[in-house]
């Protein structure tokens, strides 16, 4: 394990945490801000990502190309709700997994979370676009694991964000969290 990867993944989340909790904030988030992806700090997150820190994409994905599955990312999307694989579960209807709809406040902090990460990764080539980019990339393995109706406002929130801006978007989802739903 080389002592600089340490150094450089705990700036790493730390800097995507500190986004996360500025961009809550603006929106009136303020606990979920301060909370935000805490499990990051701790040792079955912490040392898959000082051991597969490469700077320029999530460490999980590397853990996930070497071994079939991430531990790390099992770990973090179990304990942390603005994932949307926290909310899958079983249903008999359908005789499989099914994404159940995300409460907003979750949504929103998923949004937050998807805009810190491409800052973070993309750095200086960072635009208002990024976020719907990475969307587009994973969209195809999404049908039926995200509930449809948090698709649809997932997909309106990153098209506004591209389309119009941080903060436009950032005024319709306070906008959206007061009135309480979606």
């Amino acid at each position: 394990m080389k002592v600089k990867n340490v150094w450089h993944h705990f700036l790493t989340i730390s800097e995507h945490k500190f986004l996360v909790m500025v961009h809550c904030f603006k929106v009136g988030l303020y606990r979920q801000g301060i909370f935000h992806d805490l499990s990051k700090y701790t040792p079955s997150e912490f040392l898959t990502g000082v051991r597969y820190y490469q700077g320029n994409r999530s460490p999980n994905a590397v853990e996930r190309e070497m071994f079939g599955y991430s531990g790390a990312w099992l770990h973090h999307k179990g304990r942390n709700k603005h994932h949307f694989e926290y909310w899958l579960d079983f249903s008999k209807a359908s005789g499989g997994m099914v994404g159940c709809k995300m409460p907003l406040n979750y949504v929103v902090e998923m949004v937050m979370d998807r805009i810190a990460a491409s800052k973070v990764y993309r750095g200086k080539d960072y635009t208002d676009g990024a976020a719907w980019e990475y969307y587009q990339r994973e969209r195809p393995y999404l049908d039926g694991a995200m509930h449809p109706e948090t698709m649809r406002l997932l997909e309106k929130v990153l098209i506004m964000l591209r389309d119009k801006g941080e903060k436009a978007t950032f005024a319709a989802l306070k906008k959206l969290l007061r009135r309480g739903s979606y």
